[in-house]
């Protein structure tokens, strides 16, 4: 197996990790988990982790006070909200929908862009963008019969948060270490988890059995192998094909959540979450392509 294909096959294999995390989510709902709990277990191990890994292979942590404040609004705020907004979501709607709403983050991501860093919305970004929302519509109007209106407004927040914590971390963070990144955001994302949860007087884990192994499948997939495999193929093949590579995530969710659950979706859902993956998919080749042609002219 050459590099690339070595890249590849890490970056998907993370992705069907983190696309049965909300699976193992239900899981340990259903067994007397709360989300405060799971999210304070599952963010504190994963900073020790990454911490871990950086005193065994003795990254360096030189990191000004900016870039901590930066980082603690990134993971203390940021990711903090959208987690929580998208584990509350997965107790209101199947996490097939909830993935598919999560998923459509790249057109907000451009539309975000557009407004803070003043990039050009071309025609095919805009074209892009007004496929996945035609997508979204579809995913959601066969569905709100059956569905509950305020676990689509979470995913929707999940997704929209999700957007800014990605515009602001390619403004703040660049000079840092990804793995550096990912360990204090983790340990700032812990931190926010555990003072909410004591100050709403929820911090309990007094959960059952089948609860701690969902934990468990949570700690094992979606945050050692996910985390680990996805740097791993980031390094290789690049965040542009990562992305792409990425979207397989909802589908493994689709499916997962069909086998486990017998969680359908209609035909126009299916059609619909098509043209959410890829509406979101090319204004991920759009922007790359539009970076691209900047670079070029820069050089030329």
């Amino acid at each position: 197996m050459n590099r690339s294909s070595l890249g590849v096959l890490l970056v998907l294999l993370s992705a069907a990790c983190y696309g049965v995390m909300s699976i193992f989510a239900v899981y340990a709902y259903q067994d007397g988990a709360t989300v405060l709990g799971l999210l304070t277990i599952r963010f504190a191990l994963a900073a020790v982790l990454f911490f871990l890994y950086i005193l065994g292979k003795r990254v360096q942590l030189q990191i000004t006070l900016r870039q901590v404040l930066s980082l603690f609004v990134l993971g203390g705020v940021f990711y903090t909200v959208m987690s929580y907004t998208f584990f509350t979501a997965v107790q209101y709607i199947s996490p097939s929908l909830a993935a598919l709403i999560l998923y459509s983050y790249p057109v907000f991501v451009a539309l975000l862009s557009a407004l803070i860093d003043k990039e050009r919305l071309t025609r095919r970004i805009l074209l892009s963008i007004g496929l996945a929302l035609l997508g979204l519509v579809l995913v959601l109007g066969t569905s709100f019969d059956n569905v509950s209106p305020l676990g689509v407004l979470l995913a929707i927040v999940a997704a929209l948060v999700y957007s800014f914590y990605i515009v602001l971390s390619n403004r703040v963070v660049k000079s840092v270490p990804l793995v550096v990144t990912s360990a204090f955001i983790t340990l700032f994302a812990a931190i926010s988890f555990a003072v909410i949860s004591l100050g709403m007087h929820q911090l309990q884990f007094d959960f059952g059995s089948k609860a701690w192994l969902a934990i468990g499948g949570i700690i094992l997939f979606p945050t050692m192998i996910a985390m680990s495999t996805f740097f791993y193929g980031l390094r290789i093949i690049g965040s542009t094909r990562a992305s792409i590579l990425s979207m397989v995530e909802p589908l493994v969710t689709i499916t997962a959540s069909a086998l486990l659950f017998d969680d359908s979706l209609t035909v126009a859902q299916w059609f619909g979450g098509g043209a959410v993956l890829l509406g979101a998919l090319l204004v991920v080749l759009a922007r790359e392509q539009k970076q691209l042609e900047g670079r070029s002219k820069r050089t030329a």
